[in-house]
């Protein structure tokens, strides 16, 4: 059952921001109270499958070489092969172009030591580390479920922002992606829903409308 301040306040949101020419995001951010972030074991660093789906696909990129990288053929959205690591290296303005456009990354398990030693300065401050995979493993269900998924990430800071789909989404919809969202977020932390200070949702151009 979904909460009804979730889906009242993404209503008002959506009603309150000014019509664009283009499909704006719904995004929340979530701060914390009474948690301390200078501790690493409190930092925030999941991945949620949202139930209904970002809205708009999220964009997955593989390095993979042989077998791998011929099944992910029109699967993921890039392949990056063994042979090309040394040259992104090299060129971290185009490292870091494929890193902004794309939303996760997975990686042939026995590459990882390489892209950790070579591109690790690149993707990990950007929460953006290959999750690894096997050599022989069925991609398409890996990749579809990322798709439809975020990554809420809080390093240091008690406030962080999490995309919960479009403005063209129902809002009970998004009410129920951002539940999802929140229902982790009282798991991870030690005291629940006590240690969300505030939950703010907006369109993208739009202004804020608290939830809580």
């Amino acid at each position: 059952m979904v909460e009804v301040n979730f889906v009242d306040a993404i209503e008002k949101a959506i009603k309150n921001s000014k019509k664009r020419n283009f499909k704006q995001s719904v995004d929340v951010a979530i701060t914390l109270r009474d948690v301390d972030m200078n501790n690493p074991k409190n930092r925030i660093d999941e991945e949620i499958l949202l139930p209904h789906g970002r809205g708009k696909p999220a964009k997955v990129a593989l390095f993979a070489g042989g077998e791998l990288a011929l099944k992910a053929r029109g699967i993921v959205d890039l392949i990056i092969k063994p042979e090309e690591i040394d040259d992104l290296a090299q060129d971290k303005k185009k490292m870091k172009k494929i890193a902004n456009e794309h939303d996760f990354f997975l990686a042939e398990a026995p590459l990882m030591p390489t892209i950790g030693k070579k591109l690790g300065i690149i993707l990990g401050p950007r929460g953006k580390m290959p999750k690894p995979v096997p050599p022989t493993i069925d991609i398409k269900p890996i990749v579809e479920n990322l798709r439809r998924s975020v990554r809420i990430r809080s390093r240091s800071s008690k406030t962080f922002h999490a995309l919960i789909g479009t403005e063209d989404m129902e809002p009970r919809k998004l009410a129920e992606n951002l539940q999802a969202i929140v229902k982790r977020l009282e798991e991870k932390l030690e005291r629940g829903r006590y240690n969300i200070e505030s939950i703010y949702v907006k369109t993208t151009m739009g202004p804020s409308q608290r939830v809580m």
